[in-house]
């Protein structure tokens, strides 16, 4: 992160920090509080500075495998561009490849790129759906996000337990009912979507 930003960054998390009215602001646990909060926005947002589809661009030739491939629970973490507070919880992604693979790591990569920004969760389904469709060009793509959304547990209407869903398909998976229930099933998430 650009030092005159994390400057920046320090200055308005101090004004916070005087707005919320604390007595004590110069407490040991407070006193470091603006750098910390500086030093966690560059990771906190670190996917702006990454190029999801370069993520993707080291593929494999799929030497025939024509089955659909799944990497499922992958665990993401994002911050809700209404309130900038944390949602967080698991994606699932699977292709079914046309001539082209590409490494696991890879898609758990490309989960970060796009989670790692403000961010609604529809949009974030939708992105790593097209990242996944554009470079691979599988025949067919299924993204699902499960989400726990602070805003709305710590705020708002404070409902804890409530997760959000939100699924993107691509090809086979949204064309044909067996291949989308095949997928679900995979996901540990039943055929019933």
């Amino acid at each position: 992160m650009n030092p005159h930003h994390q400057e920046n960054i320090r200055k308005l998390v101090t004004n916070v920090l005087d707005w919320v009215g604390d007595p004590d602001r110069d407490r040991e646990g407070l006193r470091d509080t603006p750098a910390r909060v500086a030093k966690s926005y560059g990771e906190l947002y670190a996917g702006y500075d990454q190029d999801p589809i370069a993520v993707l661009e080291r593929t494999f030739p799929a030497d025939g495998y024509d089955q659909v491939v799944v990497l499922s629970g992958i665990e993401f973490f994002s911050t809700c561009e209404h309130h900038m507070l944390p949602f967080y919880g698991v994606a699932h992604l699977a292709y079914l490849p046309g001539d082209r693979i590409v490494g696991l790591s890879k898609l758990a990569r490309l989960v970060d790129c796009y989670s790692r920004r403000l961010q609604v969760q529809e949009r974030l389904t939708e992105q790593v759906a097209n990242a996944l469709e554009s470079v691979l060009e599988p025949r067919g793509v299924a993204v699902v996000f499960e989400g726990v959304h602070t805003c709305m547990v710590a705020r708002g209407v404070h409902k804890r337990g409530a997760t959000m869903k939100t699924c993107s398909l691509r090809g086979v998976f949204r064309d044909k009912a067996e291949a989308r229930a095949e997928v679900f099933s995979l996901f540990n998430m039943g055929g019933d979507r």
